[in-house]
């Protein structure tokens, strides 16, 4: 299917490693020009290689950039003078409860899935309300639908970007604009390493069983692909997914146990 966004301009933040790149190599694909982003040089430039690698004649740029920054936000978005998709994703907090948490905790959540993804979304908004077309995609978690104690600032920070986001989406869709979520869980990524790591700790498991566990606990006795959560993303930027938003979408191979 061709997805209709070919020549179009994103910005896909945290895309050096994990879903990040999966979505600028999924965007690539369909031939739209991508800025990737990250924090680490040598990491970066290894991702813009493999996203480089699959472009399929859409240009690629790397931004080093820390983008919970004034600076860092300015940056990736000079990338781009116009840009058409806004993929909205950073590294995710530890896991931690919230009795066990700090203010600080807190606070780094906020910023990290809170404030940063909506400065940039305001810095590119009304650029595409103008130009009649965009596509906001937010890569958020489960724990927006399905909080889990252990993932408290996570999931608080999360979702509330998403109250602020789902209306905002009822403002600009007439403007073409779309912007949805997706709700990954038990995505194979670096993001489950740590996860697992942290697993391991507090029940006393070996590394590798903790790894078992996180594909024998899903419905599809196994972890999802990035490739799998990186289509469902450029979908969403698709022209054919002009109807799709204020949306929440879950990637998590049947495990939410709710019926809405």
């Amino acid at each position: 299917m061709d997805l209709g966004i070919s020549g179009r301009r994103a910005i896909v933040c945290a895309s050096s490693q994990g879903l990040g790149l999966a979505c600028a190599v999924a965007l690539a694909q369909e031939g739209v020009d991508v800025a990737i982003n990250g924090r680490d040089e040598e990491r970066l430039a290894a991702a813009a290689k493999t996203v480089k690698g699959h472009a399929a004649g859409g240009e690629v740029r790397a931004v080093q950039a820390d983008i919970t920054t004034d600076e860092g936000r300015e940056a990736l978005l000079s990338a781009w003078d116009e840009p058409d998709i806004l993929i909205t994703n950073n590294r995710g907090p530890k896991p931690i409860y919230f009795l066990d948490a700090s203010l600080a905790d807190l606070e780094q959540a906020m910023l990290l899935h809170y404030w940063t993804p909506l400065a940039l979304v305001r810095a590119v908004i009304d650029g595409m309300r103008a130009r009649k077309f965009g596509r906001i995609v937010s890569i958020t978690s489960a724990m927006v639908a399905s909080p889990h104690p252990s993932q408290a600032p996570s999931a608080a920070a999360r979702t509330a970007l998403w109250a602020v986001m789902k209306g905002l989406s009822k403002t600009v869709a007439i403007d073409n604009v779309t912007i949805n979520q997706l709700l990954p869980q038990r995505i194979d990524s670096p993001r489950q390493i740590e996860v697992a790591r942290a697993y391991m700790k507090e029940a006393n498991i070996t590394f590798e069983e903790a790894r078992r566990m996180q594909a024998e606990d899903m419905p599809t006795g196994r972890m999802g692909l990035p490739s799998e959560f990186a289509a469902a993303c450029a979908f969403l930027c698709s022209t054919h997914a002009a109807y799709i938003s204020g949306t929440s979408l879950r990637l998590d191979g049947g495990d939410y146990r709710g019926l809405i």
